[in-house]
């Protein structure tokens, strides 16, 4: 079965407050079985639009990582991040 990976591309304007957001939504990655493999870094934009922070999250499958997503503990960080910049998030699934 192929893995589920969540992605972000975010623009954050308040590093603290982004902080105890990525903390509980650590957790909550835990919870559903995700392992980061992307956490900002170093990046270069080849192509296109580039932002300064991007996320990928590996799940062991597409539900899980959809589950994760659309979960009350997710939903949860997402309010702490309220006003602490800005992010794109998507499930996709693996090869």
């Amino acid at each position: 079965m192929p893995k589920g990976y969540v992605i972000g591309r975010a623009k954050v304007t308040n590093a603290t407050q982004w902080a105890v957001y990525a903390a509980k939504a650590s957790e909550a990655i835990k919870q559903y079985g995700g392992t980061p493999l992307v956490r900002g870094g170093q990046m270069t934009v080849g192509e296109g639009v580039g932002v300064a922070r991007n996320v990928v999250l590996e799940f062991p499958d597409y539900a899980t990582a959809k589950a994760y997503l659309f979960s009350a503990e997710y939903a949860e960080a997402r309010k702490l991040r309220e006003g602490a910049g800005e992010i794109d998030l998507i499930a996709v699934e693996g090869a």
